[in-house]
C-alpha cells in the first residue's frame, strides 16, 4: 500500500517546529511528533519508527542533537536532516562525523525542506548500496531499501512497503509493481529490483514476473494466481516455488 514518508520533528523552539510540521503536511509527509528533547526522541522511534529525522543541533536536556543522532545511527536505518542556526566549526565538525543526509540552516524555505528530504532518501539508499554493492540508481530511479521503496510522485516521495507488493512485472527497461490498491511504474530493470528485494519472499517465477510468494493464492499445473491475476511458471520454477514456502 503507498504510504506517506514519515518524519519526526525534534526542535525545541515549538513555534519553529509547529511551521516546519505544517509545511511538511502540506507536502503530503506524515508527521509522527514534535518532540523537543533526544531523550524523548529515541523512545518514540523505537515505537513509531519514522523513516527521517529532523534533529535540531541544539537541543535541551542531557543529550543534544548530535548526541541523538549518533545513538539513532547505532541502532537504525533512519536518515537524520541537522537543523541549525550559526554553528561553530567545531560544533560542525561533530555534526558531521555522524553522517548526517542533510543541513539545513534556520530561517530556510519550503523548497530547501524538500531537496533535503528527498537528499535524505537517496542517501538511506545508498548507505544500503554501499553493503549490498548493487549499482546506484540513477536521479529519476525509485530508492530501494530492504522493507521499502521510495518514488517520486509528483513533487513529492512516497513510499510502498516490499509486504504490500503482490507481484512485479517485466517491462524492457521498466518494471511494473502490482498492489492491491495500484499500480506503479518504475524506470528500472527486474532484475535490478529482484536484486534488492529479499529471496526468501521474492521468487522469480518467469522472466517477466516476480512474485511475494506470501500473497500466493493458488498453485496450478501451470501457473499460480495472485489476486485473482494469474501468472504462468517458467522451467523449474514451480518446483522452486514449493521449495521455497516449505521453509516460511
Amino acid at each position: 500500500m503507498e504510504s506517506p514518508v514519515k518524519i519526526l520533528i525534534v526542535e525545541d523552539e515549538m513555534i519553529i517546529a509547529a511551521k516546519i510540521s505544517m509545511q511538511l503536511t502540506g507536502l503530503g509527509y506524515e508527521v509522527t511528533g514534535i518532540l523537543p528533547r533526544g531523550e524523548e526522541a529515541l523512545v518514540h522511534i523505537a515505537e513509531n519508527k519514522p523513516d527521517i529525522v529532523l534533529l535540531d543541533i541544539q537541543l535541551k536536556g542531557k543529550m543534544d542533537g548530535i548526541e541523538t543522532a549518533s545513538q539513532i545511527r547505532q541502532k537504525y536505518n533512519i536518515a537524520v536532516i541537522y537543523l541549525t542556526a550559526n554553528a561553530d566549526d567545531a560544533t560542525f565538525n561533530r555534526a558531521k562525523s555522524t553522517r548526517p543526509a542533510a543541513f539545513i540552516t534556520k530561517p530556510f524555505k519550503q523548497l530547501d525542506l524538500q531537496r533535503a528530504i528527498e537528499l535524505a532518501i537517496s542517501h538511506m539508499a545508498e548507505e544500503q548500496m554501499k553493503q549490498e554493492t548493487v549499482s546506484t540508481p540513477g536521479d529519476e530511479q525509485p530508492y530501494i531499501l530492504k522493507d521499502r521503496i521510495f518514488i517520486r510522485n509528483k513533487d513529492r516521495m512516497i513510499k510502498i512497503m516490499t509486504s504490500d507488493i503482490l507481484y512485479l512485472e517485466a517491462d524492457r527497461n521498466y518494471s511494473r509493481i502490482f498492489t492491491r490498491q495500484k499500480e506503479y511504474v518504475l524506470s528500472i530493470t527486474l532484475k535490478i529490483i529482484e536484486e534488492k528485494l529479499s529471496p526468501q519472499y521474492f521468487l522469480r517465477i518467469h522472466r517477466s514476473y516476480l512474485v511475494n510468494i506470501l500473497h500466493v493464492d493458488e498453485i496450478a499445473e501451470n501457473y499460480l494466481t495472485v489476486n485473482q491475476v494469474q501468472l504462468p511458471f517458467g522451467a523449474g520454477t514451480k518446483e522452486q516455488l514449493m521449495q521455497r514456502m516449505q521453509t516460511l
